[in-house]
């Protein structure tokens, strides 16, 4: 066909349509390769330019060319792209649900008059009867499957869909060239590929999957999670970032979050309609806010070049996931900071989210997700692990971005472990090859299941010959043993080790193998953290403590309140901790809203600056996180129905709350110093007599504590009647 193509023309064609005086990488031989109609398999990471490999041929090809891709929102943005390039407006189209009658006609149209180069359909539109039969009438030049890894059950983003494609491509025309593209290299997911595309003679074009730029961190994910994302996103000011999390809610109370902090941040997932979801994308590309906290829902096909950093609020499912989603920073080759929070209970939760799908969807998911505690857990090169995990070999000590992650800029110390890698290697040869590192593990420290009973293991001379050593350091030892290449995962059989070649020479000839301990990110290392809104306990400052409470003693008097009216102990505590010297830092203080800021907050502001000085205290300048009160949409609801005077557990039900659920969010409202007027409701619940006396007791009191009002009324009146008396005090005596 076009054969007579020489690299010129390609080059010609390449800077008249795009612009471009040179192709990048792997590029120019991948269109060659297409343009002599063979069937091509091109595995490229994001941002390489893999679109460009079938763009180029199908608009200087006769006929027309298919991609497939499995995203409506992608194929408008490429083909968008490639109008820009063309003065026909037909030269490339959509063919998907979300056409008119007419819009379908045109397009038809247009492809029968040869104008149309490029056709984006969507796997569900080529099963159509109709679009089948009228594509195969048409002359075509090939079929781009884009996206392929949606093929392979193994792959981070698997449509059945796609799996009948083969057959719908052999009814288009008999020797169609078939063009597959990915940006996902598990060896696995290549293999499932090209298997299912029926392309067993394709010529494959794998580009490197390392990107020098980007530098690899994980941190031990805690309970002040949200204080440590701002502190970055604050030291990254005016960078562009986006930050993943699993769930809609957490991405929309982190956004929050964020804006309450003072960064422009907005929130994206599927939940949102399709024009809020524009909207955010486009303040994003156009740089309006600096922030975008997202599902993963969001990247797919965002070509921002200038994103500086990704952050994993939750460790994702696969280390494919994970290439994808960190693979969008620093796309123009500048600065790209990847930083995960990690902590096991998030895996714990992914394990628990998948145990209600099929058995064989199970054992794939938590395979995926063992490489990325794996991943986490490891002290070596993450750099060096992540490509490994791709099929890739690299030098952790000369490669091109070596020291780009937190393990090699900080590593741990290594001990000699040639003893211990032969005892893990006889094992798994002793064993016949028929467990997984779990059991290996098990065998090794003396420590039986179902599994090693039913196989009578526990009864060779081998079992527990790795006693003196505990079970995390064989899961390391085996993670470095696989890199190294000595045992082999058969990813099939869900992660099955066998011994390879080289782990068999290393039984015959040991040498040296120098092991690093894994990182321990245990749940202990929360301790002692204070989590924005809650009281320290026993961090703060006694002495500072001792004066804020003679203060609140001092001032209650002046106003003729009950101390706790002014602020609450936890209030207190909180300042003694953070010590707040303006009123706008008193706000950040628990329980502390303007209204009650500004009645109250002066003289204990004066205090607290005048303590500061003369002890010379360093306050910590570890920012204090306001609180979004993620819920401020329940208390805006709760705080309008209060004032039309909506009999309360009509709105306690409309939002789905007991009661006692309901009062504690409305203590939340009037301790923080906003006024909920409940008088009507506590008319219909209380006498007036019943009132005064409840009233009198709180006006006496010490504490405001509801224990002791039970006790002093001896039961007379209930938990619930008494809480909500102490709202309706609150509001009219303090706020």
């Amino acid at each position: 066909m076009e054969t007579g193509l020489t690299n010129t023309d390609l080059r010609a064609s390449l800077k008249k349509y795009f612009g471009f005086s040179q192709f990048k990488g792997l590029q120019e031989s991948v269109i060659e390769n297409i343009i002599h109609d063979n069937d091509t398999f091109v595995i490229m990471p994001t941002g390489g330019g893999k679109s460009l490999c079938y763009q180029l041929p199908a608009i200087m090809k006769e006929g027309t060319a298919i991609v497939v891709s499995p995203l409506i929102a992608l194929m408008k943005n490429q083909v968008d792209a490639i109008r820009g390039v063309s003065d026909q407006h037909g030269i490339a189209h959509v063919l998907n649900s979300s056409l008119t009658k007419t819009e379908v006609k045109q397009v038809k149209e247009d492809i029968s008059n040869g104008i149309t180069k490029l056709l984006y359909v969507a796997p569900e539109s080529l099963t159509k009867e109709e679009n089948v039969e009228f594509l195969s009438s048409v002359p075509l030049s090939f079929v781009a499957v884009d996206e392929a890894h949606c093929i392979s059950e193994w792959g981070h983003d698997f449509r059945p869909e796609y799996r009948n494609l083969k057959s719908i491509i052999g009814r288009l025309g008999d020797d169609i060239p078939i063009i597959g593209l990915t940006a996902t290299a598990t060896p696995k997911v290549q293999e499932d590929i090209i298997k299912n595309l029926g392309m067993t003679d394709a010529k494959v074009f794998k580009a490197s999957f390392n990107r020098p730029n980007l530098f690899y961190e994980v941190r031990p994910k805690t309970q002040n999670v949200d204080a440590d994302i701002i502190r970055f996103v604050k030291q990254n000011q005016g960078k562009s970032g986006i930050i993943y999390c699993l769930s809609r809610k957490r991405v929309e109370e982190l956004a929050q979050v964020l804006q309450v902090n003072g960064i422009s941040a907005v929130p994206y997932h599927a939940g949102f309609d399709a024009k809020t979801r524009s909207k955010y994308q486009d303040m994003f590309l156009m740089e309006e806010v600096d922030v975008v906290v997202a599902t993963i829902a969001f990247g797919m096909g965002i070509d921002k070049p200038d994103v500086r950093f990704v952050i994993h609020h939750d460790i994702p499912k696969s280390i494919e996931s994970y290439y994808q989603e960190t693979g969008r920073a620093g796309r123009d080759g500048g600065e790209g900071h990847c930083l995960a929070f990690y902590s096991y209970k998030d895996v714990e939760k992914l394990e628990k989210f998948m145990s209600g799908k099929p058995v064989a969807e199970q054992e794939i998911g938590n395979a995926l997700l063992q490489e990325i505690v794996a991943y986490a857990e490891t002290s070596m090169s993450r750099r060096k692990f992540i490509l490994h995990y791709f099929g890739e070999e690299f030098d952790s000590m000369n490669g091109e971005g070596a020291d780009m992650d937190d393990n090699a800029r900080n590593p741990k110390p290594q001990e000699e472990a040639q003893e211990e890698v032969i005892k893990l290697l006889t094992v798994v040869r002793d064993t016949n090859e028929k467990f997984k590192t779990k059991e290996i593990v098990k065998v090794l420290v003396g420590k039986t299941n179902a599994m090693i009973s039913s196989h009578k293991t526990n009864e060779k001379d081998f079992f527990g010959i790795g006693s003196e050593k505990d079970e995390a350091f064989w899961m390391a030892l085996t993670r470095q043993v696989l890199v190294a290449g000595l045992l082999k995962k058969e990813i099939e059989q869900y992660g099955i080790l066998h011994v390879t070649g080289m782990g068999k020479d290393f039984l015959e000839n040991p040498t040296s193998f120098m092991m690093t301990k894994d990182h321990v990110y245990s749940q202990e290392s929360n301790e002692g953290i204070v989590t924005a809104g809650k009281s320290s306990g026993g961090a703060a400052d006694e002495n500072l403590l001792k004066l804020l409470r003679d203060l609140r003693k001092k001032e209650a008097k002046k106003m003729e309140v009950p101390p706790f009216v002014v602020f609450q102990d936890p209030s207190l505590e909180d300042m003694a901790l953070k010590y707040p010297i303006s009123i706008q830092e008193l706000l950040n203080i628990h329980g502390v809203g303007e209204g009650k800021a500004k009645k109250y907050g002066k003289p204990f502001v004066q205090l607290i600056t005048n303590y500061v000085e003369e002890n010379d205290v360093i306050r910590p300048d570890d920012l204090v996180v306001k609180s979004t009160g993620a819920n401020s949409g329940l208390k805006l609801y709760i705080i309008q129905n209060v004032d039309r005077k909506l009999p309360l557990d009509d709105i306690a039900s409309a939002k789905g709350l007991e009661l006692p659920a309901l009062i504690k969010e409305m203590e939340q409202i009037v301790f923080s110093g906003t006024k909920l007027n409940i008088a009507y409701w506590i008319d219909e619940i209380l006498d007036e007599d019943q009132q005064d006396e409840i009233h009198e007791y709180f006006l006496e009191a010490e504490s405001d504590s509801i224990s002791q009002a039970i006790d002093e009324f001896e039961g007379d009146y209930e938990d619930e009647e008494l809480r909500l008396y102490r709202l309706k005090f609150i509001s009219e005596v303090a706020n």
